[in-house]
């Protein structure tokens, strides 16, 4: 266990609240108790007591203490909470009365989950599913970060490290005894190529842990007065942009983020798509076509009661992955939900997939919903009991792994396959912080919560 300065911090959300929780960590954590509390609970029992200002003696609040001795705490060192009213003229008294402890500094964010990393407690897979699992806001990116938290992802990592470690230790023997070298080299070999494999696999996910975590986007796309805005709004359920019958009111990208059956979704209302009028028009209308590249889906919105002439601006955006969504099917006197779709299909526009709504009424919404939570859903969800790959250095670092290991397979020397496996098994060290991570540290904890 590593000594640090000792630090405090309000874990707790701010503002005011029925309790407010105050953590506190470090080597003079006791002393801290002694100071404000009277005396030491027992480890892991709340006790009530009476917080005192260390100068003045004033009471400041009464409520709960908890006292967790090293190394069995979160952090791995002396550890403990302080459960108060949540006033904030009480939190004010409680971190003004800590700060008068010279031993005492306040704890910066991420601060308390880094020194349970620096100190064996998790490694930086469950530290980034903590963050993770903060910043969830549906019930599929809660389930992800809890299975990052709980170490899914970093074990099986683990796995591949020591296997790729104990065919080292074959393709070195065979380096130092080489009457065995063919017996070695060929065990060494077996084992990189099933590690290979696999991890090759876990790449090939279409990124589904990185997109889960940062939210599925979609792109609302078609010409003017389509009635693009307005549909954002009948499935956002608020008025989050601006409708009107003028063409070229939305300028530029109105996102609103939405949980679609527990998925995450970015939903994008961006410019008509039109020769522009003018230069911010011009620069909207830009936007809404690199929103277009970069989106997951595509719903490109047409006048229902054009539904045979979608024009060729528009139609260049349709692709077979695309959804066409002909609104203002109410306006459609006489014409179903299938007539409107025979009439789109008529167009040679390459969608498979078409609905017929109204954003006014919300007929055919329903049905938009699901199909946009079925896409979602194939685009997400992970392979049954797959551990998902959740952020970019993972998969860097995995991506550096499956290079070194086919430099491994072609290599002409032994000592090359053996300095090669070394660097493979350095690439899956860096997922869970066993090597070189010093100077992703900071990156890392920098976005957590103060108190965390």
């Amino acid at each position: 266990m590593t000594d640090f300065p000792t630090i405090f911090a309000l874990a707790s959300g701010a503002g005011r609240a029925a309790v407010a929780v105050i953590r506190i960590s470090g080597p003079d954590t006791a002393g801290a108790l002694r100071a404000l509390a009277g005396r030491l609970p027992r480890p892991r029992e709340a006790r009530l007591a009476a917080f005192r200002d260390p100068e003045s003696g004033e009471v400041l609040d009464r409520g709960l203490v908890l006292w967790f001795p090293g190394p069995k705490s979160f952090t791995g060192e002396d550890m403990a909470e302080l459960h108060l009213h949540g006033g904030r003229a009480v939190i004010a008294g409680a971190v003004a009365a800590l700060s008068k402890i010279p031993t005492l500094r306040p704890a910066e964010p991420g601060e308390f989950a880094r020194r349970a990393f620096l100190n064996g407690k998790l490694d930086l897979t469950a530290a980034e599913g903590i963050a993770d699992l903060v910043a969830a806001e549906t019930e599929a990116q809660r389930r992800q970060a809890l299975r990052q938290m709980e170490g899914e992802f970093g074990r099986l990592s683990e796995s591949w490290r020591e296997r790729l470690v104990r065919a080292l230790a074959h393709v070195e023997a065979g380096i130092d005894f080489a009457e065995d070298v063919s017996d070695a080299e060929r065990s060494g070999a077996a084992e990189v190529a099933g590690v290979a494999r696999e991890i090759a696999r876990h790449l090939d996910d279409a990124g589904r842990g990185e997109r889960l975590r940062e939210g599925f986007s979609i792109a609302i796309l078609g010409p003017p007065n389509a009635g693009k805005s307005s549909l954002l709004n009948r499935i956002a359920g608020r008025d989050a942009a601006i409708v009107s019958k003028q063409a070229g009111t939305t300028r530029d990208i109105v996102e609103v983020h939405l949980d679609l059956g527990g998925l995450p979704v970015a939903l994008a209302d961006t410019a008509g798509l039109r020769d522009a009028v003018d230069e911010v028009e011009s620069e909207g209308v830009r936007r809404a076509l690199a929103k277009a590249e970069a989106a997951d889906l595509k719903l490109v919105v047409i006048e229902a009661p054009n539904a045979a002439k979608i024009d060729s601006v528009t139609k260049r955006i349709i692709d077979s992955g695309a959804i066409v969504v002909a609104n203002k099917s109410d306006l459609c006197l006489g014409e179903s939900a299938n007539d409107i779709r025979e009439l789109v299909g008529s167009t040679g526009c390459g969608a498979t997939d078409i609905v017929a709504v109204s954003a006014k009424t919300g007929a055919g919404i329903g049905e938009l919903l699901a199909l946009i939570e079925a896409r979602v859903g194939e685009s997400l969800m992970p392979a049954a009991g797959g551990a998902a790959i959740t952020r970019a250095r993972h998969r860097n670092a995995l991506q550096d792994c499956v290079a070194a290991l086919g430099r491994f397979e072609g290599a002409q020397a032994p000592e090359l396959a053996a300095e090669d496996l070394r660097l493979a098994v350095r690439a899956l060290g860096r997922i869970t912080g066993r090597v070189d991570v010093e100077d992703i540290l900071d990156v890392i904890f920098r976005d957590f919560c103060i108190g965390k």
